[in-house]
């Protein structure tokens, strides 16, 4: 469903649904050191999406897929603007849909819409269209817009320690809190009756620091992933356009809690 810039509450279908299987593997994570070449993940997908918006659950099946499979970072964000339908979104925030607005206005666009996948900062596709998102990543890679720069990061008993390489250009470190796994029984709206699993759904985006291309080593507290087995963050090197909107991600990687990693 598409939402135009103004505000208007105009819904219109985006694209009709795909449903995709489920892969049995783990989900990434980071424990130890920077990645080796070649290792790291190959993209960024940012999935943007609603337990109010019919258009949805194959998107967030497929983001589920790319969580198993563990070779992209995966993250969802829950908007809030579609709550008017009759069900309030149980993991929807304002700030994930001020994250969408902004980079809507980033990559020139008028409007926004669910389900949205923006891969790497720089591009969008819908949702629900798993191989185009894997098309997509693979496209970027080979022009030289994929992940350039290793990011590493190591769960210690008190702290996380985070390894950024060197590179060019400059960027923010922002780190992107999410619940490994929810379910949720929807009870209206448009979704009335469907259980859902939703997978990595951004609770929180902190900015730690600045990276101006020289390699940098951050530390948080290990404290931050305070959701036992169902917390974890990704660790984003992101650039910023025009002062204050997301743009272009030059490296990631996928932190789990410690209960959580095997």
């Amino acid at each position: 469903m598409e939402r135009l810039m103004s505000g208007t509450r105009t819904v219109r279908c985006l694209l009709l649904a795909l449903g995709f299987g489920v892969a049995m593997s783990s989900p990434a994570y980071a424990d130890d050191d920077a990645p080796a070449a070649g290792l790291g993940p190959s993209g960024v997908v940012e999935l943007f999406t609603s337990q109010g918006c019919s258009s949805c659950p194959p998107a967030d099946a497929a983001l589920q897929r790319l969580v198993e499979e563990g070779k992209v970072v995966a993250l969802s964000y829950h908007v809030d603007y579609w709550n008017y339908l009759g069900w309030e979104d149980t993991l929807g925030s304002k700030e994930n849909t001020a994250r969408q607005y902004a980079y809507a206005k980033a990559l020139g666009r008028s409007g926004v819409y669910t389900p949205q996948a923006v891969i790497n900062g720089r591009d969008h596709i819908n949702g629900s269209d798993l191989s185009g998102i894997k098309t997509r990543i693979n496209e970027m890679a080979a022009g030289g817009h994929g992940l350039k720069v290793k990011i590493g990061a190591r769960i210690g008993r008190d702290e996380i320690d985070i390894s950024v390489g060197s590179g060019e250009g400059k960027a923010d470190v922002v780190v992107v809190y999410f619940d490994r796994r929810q379910t949720v029984n929807i009870q209206k709206g448009e979704n009335t009756g469907k259980r859902v699993d939703y997978w990595h759904a951004v609770r929180d985006v902190q900015t730690i620091g600045m990276w101006n291309g020289k390699a940098s080593k951050f530390v948080l507290p290990a404290s931050v992933l305070k959701q036992g087995d169902n917390g974890g963050c990704a660790i984003l090197l992101q650039t910023i356009k025009n002062g204050d909107k997301p743009s272009a991600i030059l490296g990631a990687t996928t932190i789990l809690s410690k209960d959580g990693a095997n």
